[in-house]
This record gives C-alpha cells, sequence and structure tokens, in this order.
C-alpha cells in the first residue's frame, strides 16, 4: 500500500523551525538576563568595595584632622612657654640693672645736688632734682658720663626755683645705660 501524507509538511517543518526561535530566543534572552544580572553585581561590588575604601579614607582624616589640631595647640602652647621664657629671661637679666643704676647714681651724685625723681624706659634713665648751682650739675654730668654704668648725659633744662625760700636749680636731664656694661654683668651674673 502506499501511503500518501496528507498532512502538510512544509507547516510542519514551519512550526518546527518557531519552536527553534522561541527557544533560541529564550535561550539568548535567558542568558542576556544572566550577562546583565552577572555585569550588574560585579558593579555593584565594586561600587561597594570602593564606598568601604572612602569610608576608611574619611575615617583617617578625621583622625589626621584631630592629630593636626593637637599639634597646632601643642605649637601653641610651645610659642606661649618661649615667650614666657623670654620675659623670664629678660627680668633675669634686668634684675641687677636696677640695683647697679641707683648704686651708680647715689655714687656720682655731688653732695649740692638732690634728685626728686628718677624715670627709666628701657635704656634711657630720666632724672629730675634740684642742685645749689648750675656748677654741680655740670659736676653731676661729669660723674656720670664717667660711670661704667652709664653714658651719655644730656641736659634737657635748668631753672632757678625757690623751694623752702631757698634758691635751687631745677633740672631736668637723661642719661643712657652702658649695653657693655649690663652685658659683662649678665656674665657675672651667670658665672655666679
Amino acid at each position: 500500500m502506499i501511503r500518501i501524507n496528507l498532512l502538510p509538511h512544509r507547516e510542519l517543518k514551519r512550526k518546527a523551525r518557531q519552536q527553534q526561535i522561541a527557544i533560541s530566543a529564550g535561550a539568548v534572552f535567558a542568558v542576556s538576563l544572566f550577562i546583565i544580572w552577572a555585569g550588574y553585581d560585579v558593579i555593584a561590588g565594586k561600587i561597594e568595595t570602593q564606598n568601604g575604601r572612602n569610608q576608611f579614607l574619611n575615617n583617617q582624616i578625621a583622625v589626621l584632622d584631630q592629630q593636626i589640631a593637637e599639634i597646632k595647640d601643642i605649637k601653641n602652647q610651645t610659642q606661649e612657654l618661649l615667650s614666657r621664657k623670654d620675659v623670664v629671661e629678660t627680668l633675669q637679666g634686668n634684675r641687677a640693672e636696677v640695683v647697679h643704676l641707683l648704686d651708680q647714681l647715689v655714687r656720682q651724685l655731688p653732695d649740692g645736688v638732690y634728685l626728686k625723681s628718677i624715670k627709666q624706659n628701657g635704656q634711657s634713665v630720666n632724672l629730675n632734682g634740684y642742685a645749689q648751682s648750675n656748677a654741680w650739675v655740670s659736676s653731676l654730668m661729669k660723674n656720670l658720663e664717667s660711670s661704667r654704668w652709664l653714658e651719655t648725659p644730656v641736659l634737657i633744662e635748668i631753672k632757678a626755683v625757690n623751694v623752702n625760700n631757698i634758691r635751687q636749680n631745677e633740672f631736668n636731664l637723661n642719661v643712657r645705660l652702658k649695653s657693655s656694661a649690663r652685658s659683662s654683668d649678665i656674665e657675672e651674673f651667670q658665672v655666679l
């Protein structure tokens, strides 16, 4: 007997081809979804790793900022201590200066001269006082000039006044402290 296929063979081939295309498209779609998911997962992992690094760096920056603030405080404290030390050293160096100044003034003051006030401003000393005559003021200036601790006496003013019904000469003069005497005094003081 002869067999005749009455079914359309082309249609069966078409259906089979459509099934293969659908299966291939599904497989391609599934593979592409997997690739997209894997790429997203890799990128998300890298972003998370970078965020972790950024957080670590931010924490370290905060620690360093705190250390910088502490260093600035220490530098400020060091600067304050150095300025205090300088003041103490200056006072230490100058403490014998007043004694020498007063000692020299007493030693160099002639008998007819009386001091009313002594003002020191740095290395300059202003003397106000009374003298029985102009010659005594001149003698005082010569004595101050020859002093080891004092130099360059300059007479600013001298005028005649009556003090307790006695005629006196009121004078005002400036004198400077010698810097070489100060340094030798400091050396002597430090040796002792």
